[in-house]
């Protein structure tokens, strides 16, 4: 759960970060960015701010900002029905951005959250410049994290069905809740 200042804080700092991107939202879509905790209550760490551009029955599009070592948490798309499950292309924009996918013990520039080492598994680490890209297959565990600086990036995939995703941590819930601040 987040409150509704963390939503508003967070949307913010993913409007600055699309500035520094060069990409120009007009206001509806500012007001469109969710804050994605992933239920974990814990928005700075753990999290995503997530801008949905096209939604399809075929095609997805969304634009996402990390604040500075902000983690997207490690998960997979699985099958639905006869489709096989969402394949995702990540074009990085701006800033730092480390994906970690199945390989090698490799990571040196990222970290694991802390208390959190059981839940991410896949520590073969890739750098991606601004301009660069990479492509995770339908069932692939991944996960991402900002460095100092956040990141900007593009999702393209095939439909996405974000609420059926699986996380190896069990505590994820993909629907966040905003709670109303507390007037003290």
């Amino acid at each position: 759960m987040i409150t509704r200042a963390e939503q508003q804080q967070a949307r913010a700092a993913a409007i600055d970060l699309f500035r520094k991107a060069g990409i120009v939202l007009s206001e509806q879509e500012q007001a469109a960015i969710d804050a994605v905790d992933f239920g974990l209550s814990n928005l700075k760490v753990e999290g995503a701010q997530i801008l949905t551009l096209v939604q399809t029955a075929r095609l997805s599009v969304k634009l996402l900002a990390l604040t500075p070592y902000q983690t997207e948490p490690e998960h997979w798309h699985p099958p639905v029905d006869d489709d096989p499950g969402k394949e995702e292309t990540v074009r990085h924009l701006y800033g730092d951005l480390f994906f970690y996918v199945d390989g090698p013990d490799t990571l040196s520039q990222g970290f694991i959250p802390s208390g959190k080492e059981s839940v991410y598994s896949m520590r073969n680490e890739i750098v991606l410049r601004p301009g660069e890209q990479l492509t995770c297959e339908p069932g692939s565990k991944h996960w991402f994290q900002a460095g100092s600086r956040g990141a900007v990036l593009f999702s393209f995939s095939t439909v996405a069905r974000d609420i059926l995703d699986c996380f190896t941590d069990p505590d994820v819930r993909r629907q966040t809740v905003v709670a109303e601040d507390v007037a003290q």
